[in-house]
Parts: structure tokens; C-alpha cells; sequence
């Protein structure tokens, strides 16, 4: 479960985020939209402990930037940052010897077939084009076995294919239990997805819903969306 409670992040006399809060449910697929300029990044990176912002952020309980809250979280990026001069299997085995997951070559191979890489799996980062630098932040985010994943524009630079995969995998870890984060532009590849919306708007959330709750309506995504970001 993810909790964020009065969430503020400033720049200066900026409010880029304006006392946000909203729960996400263990087994809970959240879609966090808005324009450009909402303050969806700048959320995503509170949750993930990038950024210093006044409230309270907990990941199953824990506080997001403690040890304990750190290892039940992964987080994708909207940019891959990855290390030049390591390899694809090499961030692989950083990222789960960091976490300290043991046993995990098996489901390492199984996500590298997944995305396609396990043929490219001794090339260097600096080698790859951004499609797979992104495969390579999604995996590298999964292998960790989180309880709460956050994922900042995951379609981006992947190819049909690959995004198909990463739907069936997304839909997969919701079965598993893990809360889900993504924030997106792309509103029709979550359509089938989302169980929550959450819609920014000008550093604060305007809306927070269930689809059970907005299901009479049998508006698509895209419909909400525009509904409540149009408003005056």
C-alpha cells in the first residue's frame, strides 16, 4: 500500500505540489494524469525519495525514505539513468546485490526474454538506443520484487511490442498484490488497466476515483481526463 498525506513540494515560492493525499491499494493499479506542468513528476520523485518536500509518504507502512520503506518500492524513471560502462546484466546484478535479493538469475532471464534483451544482455548501456535503456530501468525496477512500484511515463521510446509485454506484466504484479503508480500521457494504453484515476491539475489533485465509482458514467479515461482538467 502507498499513503501520501499532505504532501507539499515548493521551488523557491513555486508550489509544484499542493497538500496532495491519496492511498493506493495493495493489488491497486493508480493512473496519475494531467497537463504538462501538473506536478505529476515532482510527485513521483517525492514518493521516491528524490526530493526534499514537506507531509508524510508511507510504503506499506514505512516512511518512503527509511531503509525499510526504500527496499519495498521500485521506481522507472521517465529518462533511463544508467551507468555507461556497465552492462545490461551488470545493472542486473547491482541493483539486486544493493537490495540484497538472492536467487534471483532465474527471473532475471525471465524479464530479459520478456523485453527482448537476453541476447543483448552483455551490452554496455552506452551501446543501447533509448528503447532499451528503458527496458533496462523497468527490469532493473522489477527484479527487486517490490510491494509498490512508481512509474513515470514507462511507454515512452518502447515499441508495441514491448509495450504490450509491459501491459501484461503490469496487469501480472497487480494480481500479485503490488500497488501500482504510473503517471502518463498516454491515456488509451491504460484503458484497460487503471482502477484508480488520480488528475492533476496545477500542483494539486482535482480528482481521485475508483473506476467503480466512476463506472455509471461508462466514460473511457480520456473523457474523464478532459473533464475535469477543462474546468474553470
Amino acid at each position: 500500500m502507498l499513503e501520501v498525506i499532505n504532501l507539499t513540494k515548493k521551488y523557491n515560492k513555486l508550489e509544484a505540489a499542493k497538500n496532495i493525499n491519496f492511498t493506493i491499494n495493495k493489488g491497486e493499479i493508480a493512473v496519475l494524469v494531467g497537463p504538462n506542468g501538473a506536478g505529476k513528476s515532482t510527485t513521483l520523485k517525492s514518493i521516491a525519495g528524490l526530493l526534499k518536500y514537506e507531509g508524510e509518504i508511507k510504503i506499506c507502512g514505512k516512511v518512503n525514505k527509511s531503509v525499510e520503506g526504500k527496499r519495498l518500492f521500485g521506481y522507472v524513471p521517465e529518462l533511463p539513468s544508467l551507468y555507461p560502462l556497465l552492462t545490461v546484466e551488470e545493472h542486473i546484478h547491482f541493483m539486486a546485490k544493493a537490495y540484497g535479493i538472492r536467487n534471483y538469475d532465474a527471473k532475471a532471464e525471465e524479464l530479459l526474454r520478456t523485453f527482448d534483451m537476453f541476447d543483448k544482455k552483455e551490452k554496455l548501456a552506452q551501446e543501447l538506443s533509448k528503447g532499451m535503456q528503458q527496458k533496462v530501468s523497468i527490469i532493473c525496477a522489477l527484479i527487486t520484487n517490490p510491494s509498490v512500484i512508481l512509474f513515470d511515463e514507462p511507454m515512452i521510446g518502447l515499441d508495441p511490442k514491448a509495450i504490450k509485454e509491459l501491459k501484461n506484466l503490469i496487469s501480472h504484479l497487480r494480481n500479485d498484490g503490488v500497488s501500482i503508480l504510473i503517471s502518463t500521457h498516454l491515456l488509451d494504453s491504460m484503458e484497460e488497466l487503471w482502477d484508480r484515476i488520480l488528475i492533476m491539475k496545477d500542483g494539486e489533485i482535482v480528482i481521485s476515483k475508483s473506476k467503480s465509482e466512476l463506472n455509471e458514467s461508462n466514460e473511457s479515461l480520456e473523457d474523464i481526463f478532459f473533464e475535469f482538467t477543462e474546468k474553470k
